[in-house]
């Protein structure tokens, strides 16, 4: 008997494992057929062409952007119907700045490639601490608990907002697929928005499985007249959680869009 517990508890084991992977296999191969969203234009701002828009958040009426680019980041907080910044710091000329939130009563802002996060408090601007963390930075939201940053890999990090510690991560899949380049972020209704580095295409993400639910198509959104040389990609996503406003710009854009999305068949 003890021989045959020694023989067949090691063959169950690596059955159960067999199967358990066979199942997550399936599960990233036939996952739903992720919906997809045109758009519709409900209402045109004008926007800083000067802005590397990195960031952006709608926060008690204003709109909080996070700009890049070495010598020229800043953060800044900016009037919606005018496009007009009230308020502004520069960041350090050696850091490239990122993306942007708002966790209660403070901004978070990331850089690039300095492995460095800045903590500033929302209504002074300013600086309170400093932090460090070992990957690129590009994007970051939060979900009321966790922070979360995106570094241009399939990888999402969700991080404590007290101690930017790492708590977990996800890998994100397309058609079972790993999604690269996800860029600027924000939390909607329980869903991670994210912009697709050069692809006018916006991914809605479910962060318990890291599936994407659906694409968020914004080709053409930038008129050709509006569009000159200097004109960047599509980065940056704000929501209106009160009154269910979704905006989105790019760098360098001249225009912010209200937009609706609008299902396709």
């Amino acid at each position: 008997m003890k021989r045959f517990y020694k023989i067949f508890i090691p063959i169950f084991i690596l059955l159960v494992l067999g199967c358990v992977l066979i199942l997550y296999s399936l599960i990233s191969i036939y996952s739903p057929e992720p919906a997809f969203f045109g758009y519709k234009i409900v209402n045109t701002f004008s926007h800083d062409p000067n802005a590397f828009t990195q960031g952006l958040i709608w926060e008690n009426g204003y709109l909080y952007e996070g700009t890049g680019l070495a010598g020229r980041s800043t953060l800044r907080k900016v009037e919606l119907e005018t496009g007009k910044v009230v308020q502004s710091i520069n960041l350090p000329a050696k850091y490239f700045g990122e993306g942007i939130t708002i966790f209660k009563d403070k901004i978070i802002q990331l850089t690039y490639l300095s492995n460095v996060g800045f903590v500033y408090d929302k209504d002074s601007f300013e600086l309170l601490r400093e932090f460090n963390y070992p990957n690129e930075g590009w994007g970051i939201t939060h979900d009321g608990q966790r922070l979360i940053t995106s570094d241009g890999t399939p990888t999402l990090y969700f991080l404590d907002p007290q101690t930017f510690e790492k708590v977990s991560t996800i890998d994100v899949y397309h058609n079972g697929k790993l999604l690269w380049d996800l860029n600027e972020l924000e939390f909607i209704d329980g869903r991670i928005y994210a912009n697709i580095w050069k692809t006018g295409q916006i991914a809605i993400i479910e962060p318990k499985t890291g599936q994407v639910t659906a694409l968020v198509e914004l080709k053409g959104l930038l008129a050709g007249r509006d569009r000159s040389r200097n004109v960047g990609v599509l980065n940056g996503i704000a929501y209106d959680q009160v009154n269910h406003r979704l905006f989105v710009t790019g760098k360098f854009w001249p225009k912010l869009f209200e937009i609706k999305l609008i299902p396709v068949k």
